[in-house]
């Protein structure tokens, strides 16, 4: 599954980047997360409850932050299992400078396994795209 996003920050892209790689930043802002340690460079542990429908799963998740240009860009890699089913997911995020304000570009890349992969297609595409639009308005208002 891919999806695709475009958010506007009122902040340089410096302090957008600093938000980015915040545990705490990111913990308050993913719905549903319970747990987000730090297990080495750029790589996290996690632990998120998801209601998607009927199932309502807890998920332990790996997150690396790879090939990052600080300020610029960086892939994510989001490896998540669960008692139904397991989600991987690549994330490339861009920053662009728009005089003083940050334009963020993410674009995704996911597949899933187990009862998720039984809800069907479109309901986990509409409820991944509530997540990630979710995440990044909380970050908006975080940093604004």
């Amino acid at each position: 599954m891919k999806l695709s996003g475009s958010y506007e920050f009122n902040a340089p892209p410096e302090k957008v980047w600093q938000t980015l790689t915040d545990p705490k930043s990111l913990s308050a802002c993913i719905p549903g997360c319970e747990k987000l340690e730090a297990t080495g460079k750029d790589e996290y542990s996690a632990t998120v409850t998801v209601a998607m429908g009927p199932i309502r799963s807890k998920f332990d998740a790996t997150v690396k932050m790879v090939d990052q240009k600080p300020y610029e860009s960086y892939k994510l890699v989001i490896e998540a299992n669960g008692p139904s089913g397991f989600v991987r997911a690549e994330s490339q995020v861009k920053l662009t400078d728009n005089n003083g304000n940050t334009t963020l570009n993410v674009e995704s890349d996911s597949s899933s396994g187990g009862l998720l992969a039984r809800v069907g297609q479109r309901m986990i595409e509409s409820f991944a795209k509530s997540m990630m639009d979710r995440f990044f308005t909380c970050l908006q208002q975080s940093i604004n």
